[in-house]
């Protein structure tokens, strides 16, 4: 993709975020930020990779 492309790309995304009419969750994004964990975060349980939950073999 060439440079003018590439920049009308990046021009027109940062206009939808900048005059997007969609609602932020600024409590999550703020719990999100300090490092809280919510009750959402805890669905990797059932990942046997996920941090944590690693098993190492014997």
């Amino acid at each position: 993709m060439g440079r003018g492309r590439q920049k009308a790309k990046a021009t027109r995304v940062a206009r939808d975020l900048k005059y997007s009419n969609t609602e932020m969750d600024l409590e999550r994004l703020s719990k999100e930020l300090h490092g809280e964990q919510s009750p959402d975060s805890e669905q990797n349980d059932e990942d046997p990779f996920a941090e944590g939950n690693y098993i190492r073999r014997a």
